[in-house]
């Protein structure tokens, strides 16, 4: 027969308070029943919980043991209401989050910490994609929410509205590349060298200018790639200086770096719950 979270509870206090006629005062219980509870659960479990030869009963080994597993149901019963009555709510029991690289705020953090307190029990997935790939992940329902480069065109039924904060675009090249000791660098000098692109899982390639090229879905591979002096390539500002900023060397171009617009999308068919509500309202917040 399998313990009842009564029957539990009853053991958790009468343990914590070291009495079954202080449970039973505390739980709005006849003594009785309390320890007649404790009785029954002791005849399930086939384990002496409390040493009754004392003045109070105290806890016997495998009584202790027990305890820990006792608080740790009640608790996961604890949660699991607390689920059920925010899905009953509405609230998401998850949220995937897809993040391109070229976001970058400092405010992340502080966004992820307010997120946290406010849905504590709500699981978050936080992928990493770029351009295309972040709008299709979104549009198959496998992330509720993005952050991307703004894109020229979406589809109808992706929604999208431009975030606060911008991005920089620079173009790098490893310290030993050609380009490095170059005062300033024209279109037609980086024709002459390999660039390293970005490429996506769905088939678009960014634009690429002529000449040799490799490619790589992730601007971390294209930046390992650079630092070993493989080609020059496009990378947000914020990633080479906090990961490479004594390996890569920015080139001076004209127009470059350039500012980056980036907006959040999301699903109009599958919509978002009030969990990715809130964090698209924070997102857009200046």
């Amino acid at each position: 027969m399998r313990p009842s979270l009564e029957s539990l509870l009853m053991f958790a206090e009468a343990a914590t308070l070291g009495s079954f006629s202080a449970a039973a005062r505390k739980l709005g219980k006849q003594q009785s029943t309390v320890s007649e509870a404790i009785a029954n659960l002791e005849i399930d479990l086939g384990l002496n919980l409390f040493d009754r030869s004392t003045r109070r009963p105290t806890l016997t080994e495998h009584g202790k043991a027990m305890l820990v597993h006792a608080q740790q149901i009640m608790a996961a019963n604890d949660r699991m209401e607390r689920t059920a009555n925010r899905l009953a709510e509405g609230l998401e029991s998850q949220l995937s989050l897809v993040l391109s690289d070229t976001y970058q705020s400092d405010r992340f953090e502080i966004v992820l910490t307010d997120f946290e307190r406010r849905y504590p029990e709500l699981e978050l997935e936080c992928m990493i994609a770029e351009h295309t790939d972040v709008v299709a992940l979104v549009q198959e329902g496998r992330a509720h929410l993005g952050l991307v480069a703004a894109q020229a065109d979406y589809p109808p039924d992706i929604g999208f509205e431009s975030i606060a904060e911008r991005s920089a675009i620079g173009l790098y090249v490893g310290r030993r590349h050609p380009l490095a000791s170059e005062a300033y660098v024209t279109t037609a000098m980086l024709h002459q060298h390999r660039e390293l692109s970005l490429n996506t899982y769905t088939g678009d390639v960014v634009q690429r200018r002529r000449g040799k090229t490799w490619s790589s879905s992730s601007y971390l591979l294209l930046m390992e790639m650079a630092e070993l002096g493989f080609g020059w390539v496009e990378l947000p500002c914020w990633l080479s200086k906090r990961f490479a900023a004594d390996s890569l060397v920015e080139l001076k171009v004209l127009g470059w770096p350039k500012s980056v617009q980036v907006d959040a999308v999301w699903s109009r068919r599958h919509g978002l719950g009030p969990a990715g509500g809130w964090l698209l309202d924070t997102f857009l917040r200046p």
